[in-house]
């Protein structure tokens, strides 16, 4: 992937194209679980399930981790990478807690406060941390 001035926002993965064919499996992984038979396979062996999936280790090794925060580093859409919170009995909104690593009460607080605030929170840059 090349570096894309949208890089620079905090707390985010832009998912665009590039991103959506390094995730291509991942997501389809993701995916399958919206579907009875994806989940009953997936629950009946998940290494043999996972096979079918052609995964970076690193995908994958998050997927068997359940390292949300690091599937969407790796390419995956939120959206797809849910399905698999939801096989798992998460909620979007307790996803998002664990993601932030605020829990779900201290999210949810947050959220209907008007979430972050956007000063600091616009670029990486603002940050110094270069």
């Amino acid at each position: 992937m090349t570096d894309k001035d949208y890089e620079d926002i905090p707390g985010t993965f832009v998912f665009d194209a590039d991103r959506a064919r390094i995730g291509y499996h991942l997501n389809q992984f993701c995916i399958s679980l919206g579907k009875a038979e994806g989940r009953e396979a997936f629950t009946a062996d998940p290494e043999a399930y996972l096979d079918r999936y052609p995964m970076s280790p690193e995908q994958r090794q998050a997927v068997i981790d359940r390292d949300w925060n690091r599937m969407l580093e790796l390419c995956g859409n939120i959206y797809y990478t849910s399905k698999l919170a939801a096989y798992d009995g998460i909620n979007f909104q307790d996803l998002a807690g664990l993601m932030t690593g605020m829990g779900r009460e201290a999210y949810r607080k947050m959220m209907v406060d008007g979430g972050r605030p956007i000063d600091g929170n616009r670029y990486k840059s603002e940050w110094g941390e270069d």
